[in-house]
């Protein structure tokens, strides 16, 4: 189960990984000259993405590890993230309450992406979200490397 959950948790952060790196130009223009409205919705693109991998994993996990799919409910996709903060019976905590409370946020901007046209997006929401995805994915490898070594261990 671990080693596959392993196998798992590798190929999605390694998607992660590419997405960065295929908006790398548009990261590194960002901080210093704000997007144009084309950028913005790239850059909408990105996060939405990015918050989809992550819940990828946290789907994985709630699967080979929980024993079950996420419960869908109407509130499901925050259910799930907060239960990856609680322990289960067969692992610890995935990842920690700081790192949820991140990632609250990009679930929060990823619902309004998928309600909201391109010209209601604003740079002064976004920004703090975009320049932060390398510092989140890093949080994310850490906790979840944690999480994987300790299930390996039990096997």
């Amino acid at each position: 189960m671990w080693d596959r959950l392993r196998k798992q948790v590798s190929l999605e952060l390694e998607q992660l990984n590419r997405l960065l790196e295929t908006h790398r130009p548009l990261l590194e223009k960002c901080p210093g000259i704000p997007p144009n409205d084309i950028e913005i919705s790239a850059l909408a693109g990105l996060l939405h993405s990015f918050y989809t991998g992550m819940e990828n994993i946290f789907k994985r996990i709630a699967i080979e590890v929980d024993g079950a799919p996420p419960r869908r409910s109407e509130f499901w996709h925050r259910e799930l993230l907060d239960a990856m903060t609680r322990p289960s019976q067969h692992r610890s905590p995935a990842i920690s309450s700081a790192l949820r409370q991140r990632l609250r946020e990009y679930l929060e901007f990823r619902h309004f992406f998928r309600q909201a046209y391109a010209f209601q997006l604003h740079w002064s929401k976004m920004r703090p979200l975009v320049l932060g995805c390398e510092d989140t994915l890093r949080l994310l490898e850490a906790d979840l490397e944690k999480l994987l070594r300790a299930g390996l261990a039990k096997e």
